[in-house]
């Protein structure tokens, strides 16, 4: 599997930037309230970024430890996968967070409370996505080692 490209993150903060400020502005314009996120979302999105960085710490320990255990490549692989759409929602939220607080700075009067929650929202998100990143690295397979030591040498002809 590739590591997620800054490239890809870098659209998906973009799409959630559009969609959120497009949904607070469609909102407004129906006479509806606006979307204020809860503060338990922010500590969700973070606790979610910690517990994928612990769920792959064993197996950047086996892989790395003198040991080197062996590591149960479906758990790897499903720690991976999380990882990657940690990363990816985090960054489609964070966005979404961004969007929701260019709308609420663009009021003539701003409500301090939902920027609060929002700007919660969005340090919850990047939470999230360096938290996916750095599950993603820990997951990496170092190269391996080409020992030729046990094949014998043949003198290139002169």
């Amino acid at each position: 599997m590739k590591r997620t490209r800054a490239s890809l993150l870098l659209v998906m903060v973009v799409i959630g930037f559009v969609v959120g400020l497009f949904a607070q502005l469609a909102l407004a314009s129906a006479g509806r309230p606006g979307v204020v996120p809860p503060v338990t979302l922010a500590i969700v999105l973070a606790a979610i970024g910690g517990i994928v960085v612990a769920l792959a710490v064993p197996i950047r320990r086996s892989v790395k430890g003198s040991a080197r255990s062996r590591v149960d490549p479906f758990y790897a692989l499903r720690v991976l996968v999380l990882a990657k759409a940690s990363a990816l929602s985090g960054g489609l939220l964070a966005g979404v967070g961004v969007g929701f607080i260019v709308y609420l700075l663009t009021r003539s009067v701003p409500a301090l409370g939902s920027i609060g929650y929002s700007i919660g929202m969005a340090v919850g998100a990047v939470l999230l996505l360096a938290g996916g990143l750095i599950a993603e690295e820990l997951c990496r397979v170092p190269p391996a080692d080409d020992d030729d030591d046990d094949k014998e040498t043949v003198p290139a002809p002169s």
